[in-house]
C-alpha cells in the first residue's frame, strides 16, 4: 500500500512541476460525466460499472472540484467529493489525476474493510471545440489501512463530459 501512496505522490510531483500547462490559465465549462467499465478488473470479483459526475470548471489554484457516485453490478455503490487538476498536453489532450474521499456500500460485492474509502485516479481524454470530452480512466480504491481489511479495488472507465454552461 505505501509503493502506491509513493507512486500517486511522485506522479503528482512530476505533473504538479512539469512544463505541461494547467487550465490553459483560463477556467473550462463546467461537465456533466457519464461513464461505464468495470469494476475490480483486476481481481475475482469483477463486474460491471456506472459512474456519474459533476465536474466544476472554476479552477481554485491548480484544482478544480468534484462530487459523485458509481455503482456497480453486484449492487455496490461509492459516493464521493474530491479534486482534480487538468493538464493540457495539447488543446485537445487532457491528463487529469485526482483524488477523491468518499463513502462506499458493498451490496453484494467486494468487501473493502470500511465505510471511508479514497479514490485516487488518471484519466486521459480528447476535448472537443465544443468542451465535450471523451476519455478513459483509471482509479484505485483504498481505505488508507483505516480498518486491517484493505484489499483495494481498481474500476476502469471509458466516459463523455458533457459541458453544461
Amino acid at each position: 500500500m505505501l509503493k502506491k501512496i509513493n507512486l500517486f505522490f511522485y506522479l503528482f510531483y512530476f505533473l504538479f512541476f512539469s512544463s505541461w500547462s494547467f487550465a490553459g490559465e483560463r477556467n473550462d465549462k463546467n461537465l456533466l460525466t457519464f461513464g461505464a467499465g468495470l469494476w475490480d478488473w483486476n481481481d475475482s470479483q469483477t463486474a460491471g460499472l456506472f459512474n456519474f459526475e459533476y465536474r466544476h470548471g472554476t479552477r481554485y489554484g491548480p484544482f478544480k472540484p468534484m462530487i459523485g457516485g458509481l455503482i456497480n453490478t453486484d449492487h455496490g455503490f461509492h459516493v464521493y467529493s474530491g479534486i482534480r487538476i487538468d493538464l493540457y498536453l495539447t488543446d485537445k489532450i487532457v491528463v487529469t489525476p485526482s483524488f477523491a474521499p468518499g463513502l462506499y456500500e458493498r451490496g453484494d460485492g467486494k468487501e473493502l474493510g470500511h465505510i471511508i474509502e479514497f479514490r485516487s485516479g488518471l484519466d486521459i481524454a480528447y476535448r472537443r471545440k465544443n468542451g465535450a470530452r471523451i476519455g478513459a480512466e483509471v482509479h484505485h480504491l483504498s481505505n488508507a489501512s483505516l480498518d486491517e481489511n484493505n484489499p483495494g479495488a481498481e474500476t476502469f472507465l471509458f466516459t463523455y463530459s458533457i459541458p453544461i454552461n
